[in-house]
């Protein structure tokens, strides 16, 4: 089921930040009423598509800091893995220079509550508990507001890699809905008209689109 317009679920984790620092007990509630969020899922450290993501958000980190935004990071690994990969150069695989906090979600409980867990526990004719699927999380992306509300998720296959820069249109969309209390039309970009939501809006709209 669909997050969107729901409370995005909570939890209680150990997070890496600033590159290589352990926190214990990181939560996004610490951003509400103060900042937006985009949480990404991944599925696995040291693997191929990732780096690719998790350095393309860092690219982009000063944008999203200037929209108010923090970004999260998130996969089943445990911090410590987190922290290796942190610690590797680029050309050996890893992510170093990423700054931005990774939660690691080893018990793959926030995964599952986010909805985008690849495979579920189950249990076998002889009722021995068991897994099917992936263990591991699809590329699922969350942007919740300053109410810790979801206001937008994709959620991609394993081999799919995302478009952070469409993830930086969508906030630049939500936050102009909220300024200025206007809708987005298809394909909308920043400098672009909003429509008014009503059907005399939407016919202004047309006729001048």
């Amino acid at each position: 089921m669909s997050l969107v317009g729901k409370s995005a679920p909570k939890f209680s984790a150990t997070a890496v930040i600033n590159g290589g620092e352990f926190e214990e007990n990181y939560s996004l509630d610490q951003f509400i009423s103060k900042k937006f969020v985009v949480f990404f899922f991944y599925p696995m450290d040291f693997t191929f598509v990732c780096p690719t993501e998790l350095l393309a958000f860092q690219a982009k980190l000063e944008e999203f800091k200037k929209l108010d935004t923090e970004v999260v990071a998130c996969s089943v690994d445990s911090h410590f893995s987190h922290w290796a990969w942190l610690n590797t150069p680029k050309d050996k695989g890893g992510i170093e220079g990423v700054t931005y906090p990774i939660v690691a979600d080893f018990s793959k409980t926030i995964a599952m509550n986010y909805g985008v867990l690849a495979g579920e526990y189950d249990y076998n004719e002889e009722g021995q508990s068991m897994f099917t699927g992936e263990p591991v999380a699809y590329r699922g992306l969350f942007l919740i507001d300053k109410k810790g509300v979801v206001r937008h998720e994709t959620i991609n296959d394993l081999p799919l890699g995302r478009n952070v820069d469409e993830a930086i249109r969508t906030l630049k969309a939500l936050q102009f809905v909220e300024e200025k209390g206007e809708v987005c039309p298809a394909n909308w970009e920043e400098g672009k008209d909003g429509m008014v939501a009503d059907h005399a809006g939407v016919a202004s709209y047309l006729a001048t689109h």
